[in-house]
């Protein structure tokens, strides 16, 4: 899953820190989820969106290749 944080960080002049504790995260879990280390959870996805006010599949960009391979019975 690909994501605009960086990005949207950028256009506010906001550090990575000033996010982290916005959001109530280390620093390090912001820099992982810009490199593409991490996926959030639900909940961080959503408060993220929140402070950028976006929708969350407007920060977080799904692929196909994010979908779960379907459950063979």
């Amino acid at each position: 899953m690909d994501n605009r944080i960086r990005e949207l960080r950028a256009t506010r002049s906001m550090t990575q820190q000033e996010l982290a504790d916005a959001v109530l995260v280390s620093s390090r879990t912001i820099i992982s989820l810009e490199k593409g280390q991490y996926n959030p959870s639900v909940l961080l996805a959503h408060k993220i969106a929140c402070i950028f006010d976006l929708p969350i599949e407007e920060v977080f960009i799904f692929s196909a290749d994010d979908e779960p391979e379907p459950v063979k019975k």
